[in-house]
């Protein structure tokens, strides 16, 4: 009996660490949400046009409930809505997207280094916005057409990367070897595209290839945020499979009873998704994916459960500056988003590799 008491004694404070920990970690989530509003709303206002938080706050309410128009805001309004928000908007969904489909891909392959752009999946969508570019040659083409494109070959190249994974039973390795396979090969038809492609033709697929929220729209933000709000609720439902797989491995997952074969193959194909969507209406957008998912790891730990809406909050919020000071660092001309994340993207994680080796295992 007396050996037991300690024992029992030790579940239960190590059960309290527990509920103390998770309601802290709650509030840091709780904190991200609060500040990624703001910094929303502070990336509206931000700009040569004297817009304040006020004057959004006013818009945002007559665009939902309706109402008249009055003073500077019928100036304000049409700028606020129809250019700023789905631009700061979007920027955030696809920042949130690309680090959400980073922090399930390093879980389910149990590596921090990697990416859904290790699958491939962001040079097969560059060639396929570049196919259909050079196809168009001097005629004017549909945005959709090209978004639509870039959309259907990075998810066959997916598909195409998995099946062949899938007969080596998801072998971590080889799903690897064939992103980087397939990333070799696209990037280089890619490269043979733009080398017969004309003067017009080169600028606008080098254009799409940066990376840019520059021409967002409405439609944009709903196709972006919804794929974005359907993923979160299936990622969380499955957190705990997932810290089963990232922090056991295979086999200790399945003696808990975790369909390892499935989650994985589920869950990237989701993670997959998420990619090749967001990379088809803002073009390649590197670093996110990989600097997202670690600065969330730094700040609230590795437990899924926490770690995935955090990931949200800390992807969105970095797109979301880098566009910010891509369109008022030296404007009125705009930097590409994908070149601003990249310039403060590679530093973080650098910084990452050689002052945090905790956080990378």
């Amino acid at each position: 009996m007396t050996a037991t008491v300690p024992e029992t004694a030790d579940l239960e404070d190590g059960a309290e660490r527990g509920r103390k920990q998770g309601a802290w970690k709650s509030v840091v989530i709780a904190i991200g949400v609060v500040a990624s509003v703001l910094g929303i709303g502070l990336a509206v206002v931000i700009g040569t046009s004297g817009i304040t938080l006020a004057d959004v706050a006013q818009s945002v309410w007559l665009s939902i409930f309706g109402g008249t128009l009055t003073g500077d805001l019928i100036d304000k309004y049409p700028i606020i809505i129809e250019l700023r928000m789905p631009r700061v908007l979007l920027a955030f969904a696809a920042g949130a997207g690309l680090s959400l489909a980073g922090a399930l891909m390093q879980g389910l392959l149990r590596n921090p280094l990697v990416s859904p752009f290790t699958l491939g999946v962001s040079p097969a969508a560059a060639f396929g916005a570049a196919l259909a570019i050079t196809l168009a040659g001097t005629n004017s083409l549909p945005p959709w057409i090209t978004i639509g494109s870039a959309l259907v070959v990075a998810l066959l190249v997916s598909g195409l990367v998995l099946s062949l994974a899938s007969a080596r039973k998801l072998a971590v390795a080889t799903l690897l070897l064939l992103g980087i396979a397939m990333t070799q090969l696209f990037e280089a038809l890619t490269a043979a595209l733009q080398f017969v492609a004309s003067e017009n033709t080169l600028q606008a697929i080098v254009r799409w290839t940066f990376g840019s929220v520059n021409d967002a729209n409405w439609n944009d933000v709903w196709v972006v945020g919804i794929i974005v709000a359907i993923s979160i609720p299936l990622t969380l439902w499955f957190a705990k499979d997932l810290n089963a797989v990232a922090f056991g491995g295979d086999d200790a997952a399945r003696s808990f009873g975790v369909n390892v074969g499935m989650l994985r193959l589920g869950l990237i194909v989701l993670s997959v998704v998420l990619a090749a969507v967001v990379v088809s209406f803002c073009g390649i957008i590197g670093f996110v994916g990989l600097v997202g998912p670690h600065i969330a790891r730094l700040v609230i730990g590795s437990d899924h459960r926490y770690l995935l809406p955090f990931s949200i909050v800390t992807g969105g919020l970095l797109l979301l500056v880098a566009d910010t000071v891509g369109r008022t660092i030296i404007a009125p001309a705009v930097v590409p988003v994908g070149i601003v994340v990249a310039f403060i993207g590679a530093p973080i994680f650098i910084n990452l590799i050689l002052t945090r080796r905790t956080a990378m295992k």
